[in-house]
Parts: structure tokens; C-alpha cells; sequence
């Protein structure tokens, strides 16, 4: 159905216009043949970077668009309606982004943002090990200082985008205290020594690469340094405050999708002499449906516009992450239901929006995570 936005400006009207016509025109009619094959698209993304779309919510003095995190997220949307392992790519670059951009030096901004921002670059975030998931402070790579270079060493797991990025933004272990020995680098992706696993098999968001990267001796000037030794917990972690609402506007964008589908379908298709949206179970089916996806939609706009204002917004982003990616979940799941046979089938979209949407209530911290992050705030209550 038709979603009525209420953006802040007619400038954020032009702007999510146009992310709807190239979502339309140009990642729509690419999305099943590339996920089938497997096949990255990284023109896509300097696309996006030459439209602006790659930079909507960071400061014009770098090239950004100086939207609002509500603009942003809702083009987000618009783009994971389309085609969610590009919306997903988008979120992942602007979590790459982000440390350079809040905490970074101003020599680090003026040289990476502009080029990051515009799409000549692309990010990646190197954040989870194989054996440190959700327990970050458990990582084991580790970045030596030898005068004025870091020597980093270790593996680092599930990046997306790895092997095709042009940077990676990296966190590792400069000392052995706990939560204060983890610092944060911006490392390019040709420097000596770094190298990439095979891609993992997955079962959905097959266009967007996920691998192992390994560092052995990688040698970063000390420069690439973001902030000071020590500060990178907690830089990773008002990283994926951000992150988390782009995964749950990604999510709101593939329910959306998924939603459109099942109802076109139920419109379409005849039993018994009449649409089979007619009948009570599947018209209550949809409108659960529906209203799961506003309801998704609402919790994303209101963490996103405390972070416009300046206010905490850590329990409602993972109120956000965790609304919208179990809603995605069943929303998918329920349109293949309400397909029927054909919803299993993949000449339809149904069953692909299913394989997707599980991913979402995984990363950037699983949804176990995230009721964990809301207990402990009702606890400090």
C-alpha cells in the first residue's frame, strides 16, 4: 500500500523522490538475477555516491548532505524495498563512516570523507571475531606500536563487503585491559598483508559478499589512528547505535516489500469465484501484516528523531532493531503463506524476502542482545 511519509522539508521530498526512482529503475530490475548469481554491484554504489544518496546524513563540508537521520533512513527504506543487499551495503558504509566523522581528526575527515561520501570509496567495518561475536571485548587482534606504524595480526569475521571494499575500518587490541585496551584504525585495503577469506554460503543477501579478513604483519601508519589508544569500545559501540537503525529501516523496507506482494497476489488471484483477499483469514493475515510494518516504521522515525535532537537514543535504537527485524521476519514468513505454493516457488519474490529477512534479527548485535540492552535500561530505571 501506499506509504505516507512526513519528511521535515520539501528538499528531503526531492530527495527521497529520487531515491525511489533509481530504487525503481535501477536496483529493482537488477535485484533476483544478481542474488542469483551471486554477483556484487559495486556500480550500484557509485551510483548512489554521485546521486548523494551514499551521503545524506553527514555535514555539507564534506560533501554530505546535511539530512537529518530520519531523511536518511527512510531513503534507506526505499532502497531495501527495492533490493536489500544494496540497502544493507549502504548501512554498512555509512557504519564505516562514522568514526572517521565523530571522532576522526580533522586532516583524517578532510582526507577520507569526501571521497568515502561520494562513492569512490567504499567501507567496511571489522569489528566481530570467530570467536568474539556479541562479546567484543573478547577480540584477540591485535595492533603493535613499532615507532610510527601499528603492526595489526589477526582474523577478523563476518565483514560484509570484505574483499571488495577500498577501506575497512578496523578495531583491535592495543593493550591487554579488557574494555579499555581496544583502539580503532582506518586501514586501506592494499596495504601488504592483508588478505580475505572465501565468501560465506548464505542463505540470502548472496549479492553481498561476507568473508573472513586476516591480517598478518598489516603495518598502519599511526596516523590512521581514530581518537586516542583505548577508545575504541566505545567508539564501535555509538557506531552501532547508528547501525542498528539502519538494519531497522532496512527491515521496515523489506517487510514493506513483502507486503506489497502478498497483497497484489491476494487481489489477483481467484477461489471460489472471488479474490482470495476477500476471505476473513487472509484479509486478517494482511492486516496484521500491515500494521506490523508501521508499527516497525514508527519505532525506527522516533529513536532517529531523538537522534536528530541531540537526546539518548541507545534503548530505542535497539527497540527499533529488534521491532523491525522480528517483524520482518514474520511478515516475510506470512506473505509466502498467504502465496501459497507459488510463495515457495522462486518465479515469485516471497520465498527470497524470507531467506533475507532471518539475517536481519542476527547482526549488528542479535535480537537476544538487543532485549538484553532494554532489561538493563528498565533496570537503571
Amino acid at each position: 500500500m501506499p506509504i505516507e511519509r512526513l519528511l521535515p522539508s520539501p528538499e528531503a521530498d526531492d530527495l527521497l523522490a529520487l531515491c525511489q526512482e533509481i530504487a525503481r529503475e535501477k536496483l529493482a530490475p537488477a535485484a533476483a538475477a544478481a542474488e542469483a548469481e551471486g554477483a556484487f554491484p559495486r556500480e550500484i554504489f557509485r551510483l548512489l555516491g554521485s546521486s548523494g544518496l551514499l551521503s545524506l546524513p553527514y555535514p555539507e563540508e564534506f560533501g554530505g548532505g546535511g539530512q537529518p537521520y530520519e531523511v536518511y533512513l527512510q531513503a534507506l527504506e526505499e532502497l531495501a524495498y527495492a533490493w536489500l543487499s544494496v540497502a544493507v551495503g549502504v548501512s554498512v558504509h555509512s557504519l564505516a563512516c562514522q568514526p572517521i566523522l565523530a571522532y576522526g581528526t580533522d586532516d583524517q575527515r578532510a582526507e577520507l570523507l569526501p571521497r568515502l561520501l561520494g562513492g569512490d570509496l567504499l567501507g567496511a567495518y571489522c569489528l566481530s571475531e570467530p570467536q568474539a561475536g556479541s562479546d567484543v571485548a573478547a577480540m584477540t587482534t591485535r595492533a603493535v606500536r613499532d615507532n610510527e606504524v601499528y603492526v595489526v595480526d589477526g582474523t577478523k569475521a563476518w565483514t560484509t563487503h570484505g574483499g571488495e571494499a577500498d577501506f575497512y575500518t578496523l578495531f583491535a587490541r592495543t593493550s591487554a585491559d579488557r574494555t579499555q585496551g581496544i583502539s580503532c584504525f582506518v586501514v586501506d585495503a592494499a596495504m601488504p598483508g592483508l588478505s580475505f577469506g572465501a565468501p560465506e554460503h548464505k542463505m540470502g543477501l548472496t549479492a553481498s559478499p561476507t568473508t573472513q579478513v586476516h591480517w598478518e604483519g598489516v603495518r598502519v601508519p599511526a596516523g590512521r589512528l581514530v581518537d586516542a589508544e583505548g577508545s575504541g569500545l566505545r567508539i564501535a559501540l555509538s557506531a552501532l547505535d547508528s547501525g542498528r537503525l539502519g538494519i531497522a529501516a532496512c527491515a521496515v523496507g523489506l517487510a514493506q516489500a513483502a507486503l506489497d506482494a502478498a497483497a497484489a497476489y491476494a487481489k489477483e488471484r481467484t477461489q471460489f469465484g472471488q479474490p482470495v483477499i476477500s476471505f476473513q483469514g487472509l484479509a486478517f493475515m494482511l492486516a496484521d501484516m500491515a500494521a506490523a510494518v508501521q508499527s516497525a516504521r514508527s519505532t525506527y522515525l522516533d529513536a532517529a528523531r531523538r537522534r536528530d535532537r541531540g537526546l539518548a537514543y541507545s534503548t530505542q535504537a535497539a527497540i527499533a532493531k529488534l521491532v523491525a527485524t522480528d517483524a520482518a521476519m514474520k511478515v516475510t514468513t506470512d506473505a509466502v503463506q498467504v502465496m501459497g505454493g507459488y510463495g515457495y516457488t522462486r518465479d515469485f519474490p516471497a520465498e527470497r524476502f524470507m531467506r533475507e529477512a532471518k539475517v536481519l534479527q542476527i547482526f549488528e548485535g542479535t535480537n537476544q542482545i538487543q532485549r538484553l540492552v532494554i532489561g538493563r535500561a528498565l533496570s537503571r530505571d
